[in-house]
Parts: structure tokens; C-alpha cells; sequence
């Protein structure tokens, strides 16, 4: 059945333009919903009968089993509290558990199977906010995806639930002051996901433990605090920064630079707190850390990889700020702990090779540390400037993720992964090669390959490129079993570190962005082409993967050469950005992309629209294109338009399916099953559609 349709035509930009698919907008509308649903039953039913989708199912299920127990959103007091989300081989989703210390015994202290306030919905643990002594935890849950958190408090010792409850957390952020009894939250404005407005305004409340919600004080937001720039799209958040002992105000959206203001705690007296100014956009500050009296600002204002400045808490003053790390020559500095032994810090090279220094306080010359293997990835945590602690994550492409305690008296690593070891001999083969591919004019874009030893370069190996590009995240290595299925099969995995992303520092950020976003997806054609090149594959055997804002590669990127891929799967992705800012989280997003009110930037947000590039006539790849129902950052009709668009232009005769799944959002807080079919339902359409092992006997 055809998607409803109508003869919708505006003007943007300055030229007409029409926007045919425009009724599926309407989420409400019983002949949209209809359309949506035999959408989702067709492309379930073509999945579900790939071969070899069920044995990739099969096989992430054994991975799983390997493992006794997976440890994540981990949090430590200073005290030694620890508390942490872990999933069993049993476990759809993460339960929440407390131990005291590293070696203490563990106890459960929520499991959210029991949390069952709306029938048929599945809620998992989205918030843990430990007060600082660890004595009681703010919980938020939230059900089928939709990030839209209900917190509650619990008293750690004796499991006791207070019986108030806080809705509408999706950006709740609780921040607990230092009486250990009440804490900062941001709270929407509404509970719909499509009401426009929802996030706009949203405010700052101060909730004291045991009382009626109702009853909290409101702290900071637009119209309380009217005197301060504060946007109505900006999201609010007030923290009390118990190293300094003051309290912080931001306002934030996808902007990386930190707009804030602080106060001493005391004026949490007085009726409206009287703010001072700390850092403005135009300071280029993209987040600090804070002793009693001093503050380390990272940022790359005239340094693009990124520096280390330090200036006085009380009086701050960049112009004369000490340079405590400079700018790496050859590098990106992209993480920063600070300890009472001093300063830690990584360095990543390419994105994708991290190494690790220690600069004593004080100190002129930092010292490399020798860490236990070469790592693709680093994250390193501490307590803060009063304590010695620093632990590092590390991982890699073929190499699971380990987390280590420095021991700087020492000078050695001591292994404290929470999370039990597994194996897996089906990866010991796997080579990485990590090359730069020169892009369309000439920049060299780093392309990560993952694949066997005994792969020949023929000319005729599936390729899974994958990639994103957006906000300055940097895909870095990282370990995934269920992932590496593609070279299970006998596929070639390619990342793709294109422009927007932040693998070779701030400048390569915004070389993907607003008006320069075509560098995004030109370069991951420039990738696909240095592969067929090479001779690792064909045209006709490579499939493209992104989600969210990786829509708009992945989108462009076939919408522009329909002839250089055999499939695209956008997941959850941004397919009509033109159309972006009419959506609940789109105007917090105009940083990143841009707005239609700037005739500048609507002409790069209509050049990056992959809906508005479908041409009728068009031999175009096969596609999987995917939405959450409840998604509350990527709304279900710009994948549906894109995809509804796609059928009708297409001339290929090659499948496009659009799958809207009814109990998720955009991916994240869903369960265990529901991932291991959503990446099955890629990998499986992808190597059907290149002629993967068991890809090339399904037909539509």
C-alpha cells in the first residue's frame, strides 16, 4: 500500500520545494499509523527470513553466555562506594548493585523487572546518582526506550524507597548537596514525546528527600533567572562541585562549548542566586576540572588538538591562564584526571592509537606510562585533586576492554576489570590495518580495516563501512564480538573516522558541520572508492551503516553514488534535516547543523536533507532503514519519509524495507534480545545484500 501523501509545497531557502511525505509527520493520524505498521510486519517478515540471521542471533547468544557477568555505569564515592548496572547471562537489562570498595561484597539494590507501573512496558535503569557519601541514590528508570526517566531516592543501607516520584527526567542529571538529604534535577515540561514544546524551558528544582515533588523550589531556568542569556531551546543543570565547594550553573545543547555560571553554596539562602559570570561560548572552553582554588580549562582556542590552561577559581582570567599542557604537535589531547600525584592525561593519535602521560604538579616535563598493552582506546577517571586514584579503561578493535588502577608509588598497573574475562578464538585471526584515504580534495581521512589473515585481496569481500561524523564524537577501538560477525562471515569491517567527527581534533569537527557537512559523506565515498581501488572489494558488495546524525552520511552518501554501494542501513537516522527544528530535540541541535531562520545555514541543512536528493529513476542500493516509536531525539518520521520516498523513486528493484519498532526509542536502554536482533537484522541484510556467506539464497 502506498504511504499516504499530499501536495505539499514550500518555499525554502528561497526556492520551492516539495515535501510529498509530509502527512506521515502526523503520528496520530489512524491511516499514517496503519501505513507505519504494514511497513513494520512486511520488513519483519523479509528479516526474519534472511538465511543466516538466525545463526547470527545464535551465535551473539553463545558470545553472551561466555561471559558471567557484564559491569557498566559504574560510579565511585569518595568514600569507596561503588555502584554499577551488571547483566548476567539471565538478564534482558542492567540491575543496579552497590559494594563497598573494589574487593567488597556486592548486593543488589534494584532490579527494574520489578518496576511495572504501566502494563506491558520494559524499564530500564537510566539514572544512578549517589549522594556523596553514598548513603542514599537517586534511581531513574524509564520504559521502552523512550530515555524519558521517573526518578525515585533510595536509602542504600536499608533498601528503604521514599514514596515520592519525579516524571519528565529525561535530563534529570541529579547533582546531590552536601547535606546528603536534597538535590538538584531538571525536569521537562511535558510528558508527550510530540508535543513540539516539550523540551523548551525545561527548569532546575531543588528536591528535598521525603517531600511532595509538588513542593520543590525552583532554582534556575529562563524565566526565573530572566536576567541571564538563556536560551529557551538550552537544556539547564546546576551542580554542587563538592572539590570546590561552589556551585555551577550551565546551560548546554550539542554545542561542545560550556556556557556557566557559579555562585558560593551559602546563596542558596537568598530568593534568586545571584550568578556570576564564568565561561562564554566565545571562550572556547569545552570542560574543566577544579581544585579548592584553581581551575584546569580544556580547550582548543587557538590550539585545534586541544590544551591545558590553569587560572585562579575565584578570579578567572584566560588571557593569562598558565599553559599546563600544551597543544600535542603530532596528536590530539583528549582526556584529562586530576589527582593528588598530579595530572593524567591521553593523547590520541589518528583516533585510533592512544598513549598515556603523568605530569607530577608542579612538574616541567611529563613522563609516558607504560601501559599493559597498546591501546586504540583510553578513558581515564580519578576522585579528584584530593585523592590518588586514577583508573583507565583501555581496548582496542580485537581487544576486549580492561580497566586498571595506576599505582603511581609503584609505578605499575593493577588490573581492576569488574566485569568477568571471556574468549574468543573465532577473532584470534583478525588483522587491523589502519590507513588515510585522500578525500575529494585531498585531505586525508584516517579508515580503519578489520578483517582475517587469510582474506585475499580479489576483489569480490562484503564490506561493512561503518561511520558517524557529527557533534566531534570520535569512533574509537573499540571491542564487539557481535559485531566482528561480519568478518565471522568472511566480511571486511571498515570504519570510516570521516569529518564532523573529533578523531583529528577540533578543526576536523568542524569540517563536517553546518556549511561543510558534504565533507562528511564525500568522505566516506572516498573511502568506498580507495577500497574498490585497492582491490578488497566491489561496488556491488559494499554496505553502508550509520545511526542518528550518521543518517545524513549514510543517507548523502548513497543519495549521491547510488552506484559505488550495494546497501544502505541508516538506523534511527537523521534523513530530513531541513525539517529537524519542527521536532521536540531539533532546535538544541541548530549548533550542530544549523537553522532554516539563517539563509546560509538552510542552504547546507537542504544540501545535507538525503530526502530531498531521492531523484525518480534512480537505480539505488538496497536499504534498511529503521525508527524507534519512541524516540525522543530522532522522531519516526524522518526515517519513514526517507524510506516511503526511496520506494517510490527507486528503479533497482532491489528491496527497501522500514522497519518502526513499536517498544523502542533510539537505541539506547534497550534490552538485551532487542539488540542482538536489531544488529542481526543489519549484519544479515547487509551480507545478503553484498553476497555474504548464507546472503545470496533469500529473495524478497
Amino acid at each position: 500500500m502506498d504511504a499516504p501523501s499530499a501536495n505539499v509545497v514550500e518555499t525554502i531557502c528561497g526556492e520551492a520545494v516539495a515535501d510529498p511525505y509530509r502527512p506521515l509527520e502526523n503520528l496520530k493520524d489512524p491511516a499514517v499509523q496503519a501505513w507505519y505498521m504494514r511497513e513494520a510486519d512486511h520488513a519483519r517478515a523479509v528479516l526474519d527470513a534472511i538465511p543466516g540471521r538466525s545463526e547470527l542471533i545464535a551465535k551473539m547468544v553463545e558470545f553472551d553466555k561466555r561471559r558471567q557477568e557484564k559491569i557498566f555505569d559504574l560510579s565511585i564515592t569518595d568514600n569507596d562506594c561503588y555502584f554499577y548496572l551488571k547483566q548476567t547471562p539471565a538478564d534482558e537489562t542492567g540491575k543496579l548493585y552497590f559494594r563497598k570498595g573494589f574487593k567488597g561484597k556486592e548486593r543488589l539494590l534494584f532490579d527494574p523487572d520489578t518496576w511495572k507501573n504501566v502494563t506491558g512496558s520494559t524499564y530500564v535503569v537510566s539514572e544512578i546518582a549517589p549522594n556523596i557519601d553514598g548513603s542514599k541514590v537517586v534511581i531513574g528508570v524509564s520504559p521502552n526506550g523512550s530515555e524519558n526517566a521517573i526518578l525515585f531516592v533510595m536509602e542504600v543501607e536499608s533498601g528503604r524507597i521514599y514514596p515520592e516520584r519525579i516524571d519528565r527526567g529525561r535530563f534529570a542529571s541529579p547533582s546531590w548537596l552536601p547535606d546528603g538529604n536534597s538535590f538538584f534535577y531538571n525536569r521537562l515540561n511535558s510528558r508527550d514525546p510530540l508535543d513540539k514544546n516539550r523540551q523548551k524551558d525545561s527548569r532546575i528544582w531543588l528536591h528535598v528527600v521525603g517531600t511532595n515533588p509538588a513542593t520543590d523550589r525552583e532554582i534556575f531556568s529562563r524565566a526565573h533567572d530572566a536576567n541571564l542569556p538563556i536560551k529557551a531551546e538550552a537544556i539547564p543543570s546546576v551542580v554542587y562541585d563538592r572539590k570546590s565547594g561552589k556551585l555551577f550553573a550551565f546551560v548546554g545543547s550539542v554545542d561542545p562549548r560550556v556556557t556557566a555560571w557559579y555562585a558560593p553554596t551559602d546563596a542558596l539562602n537568598e530568593k534568586v542566586i545571584p550568578w556570576q559570570p564564568l565561561f562564554r561560548p566565545e571562550d572556547d572552553v569545552y570542560d574543566f576540572v577544579t581544585t579548592k582554588q584553581d581551575l584546569y580549562i580544556y580547550t582548543p582556542k587557538n590550539a585545534p588538538h586541544f590544551k591545558v590552561l590553569k587560572t585562579s577559581l575565584d578570579q578567572p582570567d584566560l588571557a593569562s591562564a598558565e599553559t599546563v599542557i600544551p597543544e600535542p604537535a603530532d596528536a590530539t589531547l583528549t582526556g584529562l584526571a586530576l589527582t593528588s600525584k598530579g595530572l593524567f592525561y591521553t593523547l590520541s593519535f589518528n583516533g585510533v592509537r592512544e598513549e598515556l602521560y603523568h605530569l607530577e604538579h608542579d612538574g616541567q616535563k611529563p613522563e609516558k606510562l607504560d601501559t599493559p598493552f597498546d591501546a586504540g582506546t583510553m578513558a581515564i577517571t580519578s576522585k579528584g585533586f584530593d585523592h590518588p586514584e586514577m583508573w583507565a579503561i583501555m581496548g582496542g578493535w580485537s581487544h576486549d576492554f580492561r580497566r586498571f588502577r595506576y599505582d603511581e608509588e609503584d609505578k605499575r598497573f593493577i588490573d581492576e576489570t569488574l566485569s568477568s574475562k571471556a574468549s574468543y578464538p573465532e577473532y584470534d585471526n583478525l588483522e587491523v590495518r589502519e590507513v588515510m584515504v585522500p578525500s575529494h580534495d585531498g585531505v586525508k581521512a584516517p579508515l580503519s580495516l578489520i578483517y582475517n589473515r587469510s582474506m585475499t585481496k580479489d576483489g569480490k569481500n562484503p564490506v561493512l563501512i561503518y561511520g558517524y561524523g557529527a557533534y566531534g564524537n570520535s569512533i574509537t577501538p573499540f571491542f564487539s564480538p557481535s559485531l566482528l560477525l561480519w568478518t565471522w562471515k568472511g566480511g571486511i569491517l571498515a570504519v570510516a573516522h570521516v569529518r564532523g567527527g573529533g578523531e583529528l581534533g577540533d578543526a576536523w569537527h568542524k569540517a563536517g558541520m553546518k556549511t561543510t557537512k558534504p565533507n562528511t559523506w564525500k568522505d566516506l565515498i572516498a573511502s568506498a572508492e580507495y577500497l574498490v581501488k585497492k582491490g578488497y572489494t566491489s561496488p556491488e558488495r559494499i554496505a553502508i551503516n550509520a545511526a542518528s546524525a550518521g543518517g545524513i552520511l549514510v543517507g548523502r552518501a548513497m543519495t549521491e553514488r547510488p552506484d559505488l554501494f550495494a546497501a544502505a542501513m541508516p538506523q534511527v537516522g537523521v534523513l530530513n534535516a531541513v525539517r529537524g527544528e519542527t521536532s521536540p530535540n531539533g532546535p538544541v541541535n541548530v549548533p550542530e547543523f544549523g537553522t532554516i531562520k539563517n539563509p546560509e545555514e538552510c542552504k547546507a541543512l537542504l544540501e545535507m536533507d538525503a530526502y530531498h536528493h531521492l531523484r525518480d529513476g534512480v537505480n539505488y542500493p538496497a536499504a534498511l532503514i529503521t525508527a524507534g516509536m519512541n524516540d525522543p531525539r530522532v522522531p519516526a518520521w524522518q526515517p519513514a519519509k526517507f524510506a516511503a520516498r526511496l520506494q517510490e523513486a527507486t528503479a533497482s528493484g532491489k528491496p527497501v524495507l522500514f522497519f518502526t519498532d513499536y517498544k523502542a526509542g533510539h537505541g539506547i536502554g534497550d534490552t538485551k534480545t532487542k539488540q542482538f536482533e536489531s544488529l542481526a537484522d543489519m549484519l544479515s541484510f547487509g551480507l545478503w545484500q553484498t553476497g555474504g556467506s548464507d546472503g545470496d539464497k533469500a529473495t524478497e
